[in-house]
């Protein structure tokens, strides 16, 4: 090997090391890593930061957007809840999203499915306190096998079918067995991979991922409140109980009482039918507060003054109470009603750091209260802040969803994937027409869009295909394919499991697409020298580009659900590892069965 080939393989051990060792944030190691190699000069600067405008990269980031806009209008909350419910297990909930995500994934670029699931986890984990870590990673692997089970299923695997394509117009019928590749080719071997994939996930992922991990903010004494709810009418969680909607089934949330017109229900809270009008009385800390405010199935009881602006501009902020206060002294419904007066609702009220007894409308408001408000932009500029409260805080990053653009968001994003496959245009093309549309449409706010944006991963992705480029131009790419050529040797089976390791190794290691082009020539070469079919070693090559299990920056899913898991690298590794073992057994048996040599 050259000095750059023993340089590029020394940084990437280095890599992997600071990943799996220290706590440094992965976007920084791969910063430094890209700063490393272009320092070392291993390959041209340009090249280096290709990435940055990789359209994959790009494309990633758009469909963050895309994905906020179907969880901001309640969109895809809606329709999983109805297809998934709240399960009271992992192995649950893992039976009713991995298989749907995997057939989706057949059909359709794997990537905005992944990231329009990931809010949707985080909300059904906190609603059925599942960890989220046993879910997160499954998701990636359910789609990426998915994906195997068809050509149009991953660009990897378009990407090998065109390489099929180019070989055979460039005469390699005449010196190997080689035909194009049908649309279904790959199911034979892709759907029962992705069956007994899904089944050990289930079976026995727990065993390999992370439990769910401790909140240090539980040990920390917290402000308890009183919040009171009115079921809306002609909500989702009408005619079913609290237990099934999941809405109170926090660690830091307790139902207190549900008051239907003049009857008041304090037993067995958790399985009475809630109907529309109910006023649902809870005890709760900050943060259980603001997701049952989130819900958009409830609405806070106490209106001061009608709020004429439309709810999901609203906001919440924290408020003290100021002894210059007209309130103080008075109950809420005794506070004077003016439409000209400041408008606001009352969401929960606490004194001493503890939630107060009995109703909110016949408790006598003190100086000192700490109070919870939904409130309107004109809150800030048209209230006596000063005059009436000591201290205003705005609770960020909590919003409402604008459900009356739910059908909206939908048909904006099943255009989206139509026409991608359809192959009308590129799956870039369409996400920023989709984003754009979400944005004119009002179904996404600007600063919502440029918030949903995880620049972290986006900086992962940008510099994991820039540090491709190091492999490739340093030659080391090229030394590892010709030492995998060595180890097939004369026999078919050998040869396809080295091909396998080698594609798998790559794909891990760089990038999936890059792997599949490293290895192609490769593949095939081999197959003339044996004098057998190319079509085993195509189907192996489908899979093993994809079978990046092992790492997180192996594949664009997997860097998705990377942060949001809270996963360690070792994570990756230790089920990742299990995972490419059962693939590539599955794939050595099943390739040369379902296409002889």
């Amino acid at each position: 090997m050259t000095l750059a080939a023993y340089l590029t393989l020394a940084l990437l051990l280095v890599l992997f090391v600071l990943l799996i060792k220290t706590k440094i944030p992965a976007p920084a190691v791969f910063v430094g890593a890209l700063a490393a190699a272009m320092t070392l000069q291993l390959a041209p600067a340009q090249e280096l930061l290709k990435g940055f405008s990789n359209q994959g990269m790009l494309t990633v980031a758009v469909l963050f957007m895309v994905a906020a806009g179907m969880y901001a209008t309640g969109a895809i909350t809606m329709i999983m809840d109805r297809l998934i419910g709240l399960p009271k297990s992992v192995a649950g909930a893992q039976i009713k999203i991995l298989p749907p995500i995997a057939l989706g994934s057949a059909f359709l670029n794997n990537t905005p499915l992944v990231a329009m699931m990931i809010p949707v986890i985080r909300d059904l984990s906190r609603a059925s306190r599942l960890p989220v870590q046993q879910l997160y990673m499954p998701l990636s692997f359910a789609s990426i096998m998915g994906g195997m089970c068809t050509v149009i299923g991953t660009s990897t695997n378009l990407v090998i079918a065109g390489l099929v394509m180019d070989a055979i117009a460039e005469g390699a019928a005449g010196r190997v067995d080689i035909r194009a590749l049908k649309m279904f080719d790959p199911a034979m071997v892709g759907l029962p991979i992705a069956v007994v994939g899904i089944g050990f996930m289930i079976l026995a992922g727990r065993f390999f991922l992370p439990g769910k991990k401790e909140d240090r903010a539980a040990d920390v004494a917290m402000r308890h409140y009183t919040a009171e709810f009115e079921v809306r009418d002609g909500s989702r969680i009408v005619g079913r109980t609290l237990e099934d909607t999941g809405i109170a089934s926090g660690d830091n949330v307790e139902v207190l009482y549900i008051q239907r017109a003049e009857k008041i229900l304090t037993n067995d809270l958790m399985h009475e039918k809630l109907e529309a009008g109910d006023l649902l009385s809870f005890s709760a800390d900050v943060n259980a507060m603001v997701e049952l405010w989130r819900t958009n199935t409830l609405v806070p009881h106490l209106t001061l003054n009608p709020m004429e602006t439309e709810r999901h501009t609203h906001h919440l902020v924290k408020a003290v109470v100021s002894r210059q206060s007209m309130a103080v002294g008075k109950k809420i419904p005794d506070l004077p009603r003016d439409v000209n007066a400041c408008q606001y609702k009352f969401v929960a009220l606490s004194r001493d750091g503890q939630p107060l007894a009995g109703p909110l409308e016949a408790v006598t408001i003190e100086a000192g209260d700490n109070a919870v408000l939904e409130v309107n932009d004109d809150f800030f500029y048209a209230c006596q802040i000063d005059h009436d409260f000591a201290l205003t805080k705005a609770l960020d990053g909590f919003h409402l969803q604008r459900t009356d653009r739910a059908v909206e968001a939908s048909l904006i994003t099943l255009a989206m994937i139509g026409v991608v496959a359809m192959g009308w245009m590129s799956m870039l093309n369409a996400s920023l027409l989709a984003s754009g549309a979400m944005i004119f449409t009002g179904c996404l706010t600007l600063r919502t869009a440029a918030r949903s944006i995880d620049w972290g991963t986006l900086v992962v992705i940008a510099c994991a295909i820039g540090l491709e480029s190091a492999v490739t131009r340093s030659g080391l790419a090229e030394h590892i394919a010709g030492l995998l050529t060595t180890l097939g040797g004369d026999n078919p089976h050998l040869a396809l499991a080295v091909i396998f390791v080698g594609c798998s190794f790559m794909t891990n290691v760089i990038t999936n697409n890059a792997a599949a082009a490293f290895m192609f020539p490769i593949a095939l070469s081999t197959a003339g020298q044996l004098g057998v079919s190319f079509m085993p070693f195509a189907i192996t090559l489908m899979v093993s580009a994809s079978c990046a299990f092992i790492t997180p920056t192996g594949y664009q899913t997997n860097l998705m659900v990377w942060g949001p898991g809270e996963y360690k690298f070792t994570d990756f590794v230790k089920i990742g590892s299990v995972m490419t073992l059962v693939v590539a057994a599955m794939t050595i048996f099943l390739a040369p069965l379902a296409y002889r040599f």
